[in-house]
């Protein structure tokens, strides 16, 4: 999330004026394309049959010296706690536009999509604004890697290199230069980052690569070298209270398509010993806030299956590289990837997965998407356990970087 292309809880509701700034060029999608010590790979993947990692019990009533994360969950109804599954977007240069079409689906954050270069003034009033409609916290989320990938510019947003050319940076440099970059975030009410990369594009295919390599996304052609950019970049984003999502576990360096704009992706090499694992493992000992999982197909970790769909991929993230932190989907709405699932379906499918937070970046499948989910939930006791526990390491996130405080 996100490729340069031409086109691309509680309740979050209301009217707000917000400044626009100058629409440059939208984004189309959120991934491939389009924010502990960690175990080493196993040789044996997890059976594509069972579900990933269980998520943790969230209590009813909160016991005493429950953590805000678990008293706030306590307090919220079933619509609420599905929201805080869910991650929308709403154009950068206007959020208030979004705010129609979501109504009154709660959801848990908003994804600002495309360009805007209003400047840090104009996007900390929006967003000051889009919290006022929130009774919990949003999470508000943004593409700002650098070079063709970057949402926000104008007047107190520097302007960004490449990873390419980050990567060349010692890791304490760019740790240090990532601060900075994310301070400017943070002061313009931005808390989540969908970046670093972690994607490793072997020498010499970038241009054959289309998702990462062909717009230089990535930190190097070396898992070694990528690894040690991207413990960096988590560093300086979360130092500056911004939270890190690293993507697109398990990889899209060595796909021939993106994901966004036609589906086949497949990565045949990709396997529980694979050194391009390296970077994501890395991230993990790293205490990176959030994983991306992609759309993309693994057949040597499920051949079945899509990244976002499969047990199998997300209990390798979990118990083998022993992530405990929230699982964020690529985007499950305009990815042509999986345009034959229906849109409702694509949020069960995930979060049955074992996915904590389902992001699109289409605002109208806000309400198809938390449907289903209730659906979902209402007729099955042990998906409505999975929904709570999601829901928790969600307020959990949140209440870490102090976005979320209780009395």
């Amino acid at each position: 999330m996100c490729s340069p292309m031409t086109t691309r809880g509680g309740q979050f509701r209301g009217t707000v004026a917000v400044a626009a700034g100058a629409l440059l060029v939208p984004l189309a999608g959120c991934g491939g394309g389009r924010t502990g010590e960690a175990a080493a790979p196993s040789a044996t993947p997890p059976s594509a049959a069972t579900t990933a990692d269980p998520a943790p019990a969230a209590p009813s009533t909160p016991a005493p010296g429950a953590s805000c994360a678990e008293r706030t969950l306590a307090g919220l109804d079933p619509a609420a706690r599905i929201g805080q599954l869910l991650l929308v977007g709403v154009e950068a240069t206007d959020p208030a536009g979004g705010l129609t079409e979501i109504g009154d689906v709660p959801v848990g954050g908003v994804f600002l999509r495309g360009r805007s270069s209003a400047g840090a003034e104009a996007v900390g009033a929006a967003v000051a604004q889009l919290r006022g409609t929130s009774s919990v916290p949003l999470q508000i989320a943004v593409d700002q890697e650098g070079g063709a990938v970057q949402t926000l510019k104008g007047p107190g947003f520097d302007l960004l290199p490449s990873a390419v050319e980050q990567g060349r940076q010692p890791p304490e440099q760019l740790r240090a230069t990532v601060a900075g970059w994310a301070r400017q975030l943070r002061d313009a009410g931005v808390t989540m980052d969908l970046a670093p990369v972690a994607d490793t594009v072997p020498a010499g295919t970038e241009d054959a690569n289309p998702p990462i390599g062909a717009f230089s996304r990535q930190y190097g052609s070396d898992p070694a070298v990528v690894a040690a950019a991207v413990t960096a970049v988590v560093a300086g984003l979360q130092d500056a209270g911004v939270a890190a999502t690293v993507k697109h576990f398990p990889g899209l360096g060595r796909v021939d398509v993106n994901t966004d704009t036609d589906a086949g992706a497949t990565d045949p090499e990709t396997n529980p010993d694979d050194p391009y694992l390296q970077p994501f493992t890395a991230a993990v000992t790293a205490g990176a806030a959030a994983v991306m999982v992609s759309s993309a197909t693994y057949p040597q970790l499920d051949p079945d299956r899509p990244a976002v769909f499969s047990p199998a991929v997300l209990g390798l993230l979990r118990e083998r590289l022993g992530f405990p932190g929230v699982v964020v989907t690529d985007d499950l709405g305009a990815a042509a990837a999986l345009a034959a699932v229906p849109v409702g379906q694509r949020a069960v499918d995930a979060v049955a997965a074992g996915v904590d937070v389902v992001l699109t970046v289409r605002t109208g499948d806000a309400a198809p998407m938390a449907g289903a989910l209730a659906e979902r939930a209402s007729a099955d006791p042990a998906f409505a356990a999975r929904v709570d526990g999601s829901a928790l390491r969600v307020l959990a996130l949140k209440e870490r970087f102090g976005l979320l405080t209780c009395d």
